[in-house]
């Protein structure tokens, strides 16, 4: 679901248009064939788990020879790196269109609605429960030098300066990383206590995040 271009659509990365991949496809074939590996991956890790993911599965569940995973990605690592940005994409995709749908009033709508989104993908996103933005295989694996949830923060931040006005700075960036932080361990609980998601665990992280984030943004 496309939004109108702004800091929250930008590349979550500064690694150049390329990313992860030795070469970008151009071609539609190619393209599809990409989005395929990445697909695989998905499914594969909900499987196996990253340990157990390997390129010659990935190319075995694709339906391409192992030397077209090779040619478009070095190893493993980089195939699942670019399906946890193309992962990172979409949830501030969904999150950008809910933002200008709903027309929120107030910036906490949008934490809430951030929330949401997260637990959305969670529960509908291939490969996302287990590799949530990364963690699981390298807290920089979006990028060589923030750690994952900081370049998670920074496009959050972004959004709340642009559509609500919000002060930026140091202080709008800790207070969202604490809040990050926070929100990531609480829907873990919920989702260990029930597969779906423990909807009042899920409620109390809100409630949580949102009496935090009123006394500390501006």
């Amino acid at each position: 679901m496309p939004v109108a271009t702004s800091a929250t659509t930008k590349p979550a990365t500064d690694r150049g248009a390329a990313g992860p991949l030795r070469r970008v496809p151009v071609q539609g074939r190619s393209v599809a064939r990409v989005a395929r590996m990445l697909d695989a991956c998905a499914e594969l890790v909900d499987e196996v788990g990253y340990d157990g993911l390997t390129t010659t599965l990935l190319a075995e569940r694709a339906g391409v020879a192992i030397g077209s995973v090779y040619q478009f990605f070095p190893d493993k690592r980089a195939v699942v790196q670019a399906l946890t940005m193309r992962n990172l994409e979409s949830y501030l995709q969904l999150l950008g269109a809910r933002i200008a749908e709903e027309n929120f009033a107030y910036w906490w709508d949008a934490v809430d609605a951030a929330i949401d989104g997260y637990i959305t993908m969670h529960r509908t996103t291939p490969g996302f429960r287990t590799l949530h933005f990364g963690d699981v295989v390298d807290v920089h694996l979006l990028d060589d030098e923030r750690d994952n949830n900081t370049v998670i923060v920074e496009q959050l931040a972004a959004l709340l300066v642009e559509r609500f006005g919000i002060t930026s700075g140091v202080r709008l960036e800790l207070a969202l990383s604490i809040a990050v932080e926070t929100a990531d361990a609480l829907i873990k609980m919920a989702f260990r206590r029930d597969p779906a998601g423990d909807p009042v665990v899920i409620e109390e992280a809100k409630a949580l995040i949102r009496e935090y984030l009123h006394r500390h943004v501006r």
